[in-house]
């Protein structure tokens, strides 16, 4: 099936602009008291579930036949040919608790591969996208990675450990010699956001353990079109599903993956 990727992204960005206004509304008078708890330091509401179905029904009308990845599992998770991977609502527990750091994140694969990212950050009402073979986008301007080359100039950003904890001690090494190396590192709570802040150079670089492909699918390829390189610690190119990830422009790619790798694989 021949597929317009670049009319099918412009119609993906509204259903995810119509998700987005509904997590809006219910930000203005969330009820706490309606969050569930899956799993250690894993919560979820009725606003991821309800944006999740949201996006859901709008892209399978996009895209007949297309199957689904989805954090919330309100439809059953099956991998097709193009399959849409769906975070609802990335940076769950900054909503819950009043944050104005979240996003809702949508990738495309096709045969496995990443095909489309569209990142939406309703707060600033930014919305980052790309297609197979497009540039990088920041409201219809097009963004690209830093030029940092060096650890020493670069702002950084990662995500801590919260409930995945058995290699704590090398994440925690990791930090120590990238806060005494580089100009910073900062946590902002929602992983798509940090990776589309790589994308339009506002962070030099990201990395993070313990992920899902809901977490990175999207933003991950915007950093690509936008001229990054992506891999898991290990240099992998496996990062939609190996639940690792390191983003930043090539040049920087190479020392940041590396000094990860040293503390990670040992």
């Amino acid at each position: 099936m021949e597929v317009d990727f670049e009319k099918l992204c412009a119609d993906a960005c509204k259903v995810v602009k119509e998700a987005a206004a509904f997590i809006q509304k219910e930000a203005t008078a969330f009820n706490a008291n309606r969050v569930e708890v899956k799993s250690f330091n894993q919560l979820v509401s009725y606003v991821d579930e309800t944006a999740e179905k949201m996006l859901v029904d709008g892209l399978r009308l996009l895209l007949p036949g297309a199957g689904f990845i989805t954090e919330e599992s309100t439809t059953a998770s099956e991998t097709k040919w193009y399959t849409w991977v769906i975070d609802p609502l990335d940076g769950t527990t900054n909503f819950i608790h009043g944050l104005p750091v979240y996003s809702v994140s949508v990738g495309l694969l096709q045969n496995g591969k990443p095909v489309m990212g569209i990142v939406y950050e309703p707060n600033r009402e930014e919305l980052f996208y790309a297609w197979e073979d497009s540039p990088a986008f920041l409201n219809s301007q097009v963004i690209r990675v830093s030029q940092t080359a060096e650890l020493a100039h670069s702002l950084l950003a990662t995500g801590f450990p919260y409930y995945d904890f058995d290699t704590m001690q090398h994440y925690l090494s990791t930090l120590d010699e990238l806060m005494k190396t580089t100009r910073g590192m900062r946590r902002m709570g929602s992983a798509a956001v940090d990776l589309v802040y790589v994308a339009c150079g506002r962070f030099d670089g990201f990395f993070e353990y313990g992920l899902q492909p809901w977490d990175v699918c999207g933003g991950a390829f915007i950093v690509q079109q936008a001229g990054g390189t992506i891999t898991e610690f290990s240099g992998s190119s496996n990062f939609v599903f190996g639940k690792t990830i390191v983003a930043a422009n090539s040049t920087l790619h190479i020392a940041l993956q590396q000094l990860i790798s040293k503390h990670f694989m040992a």
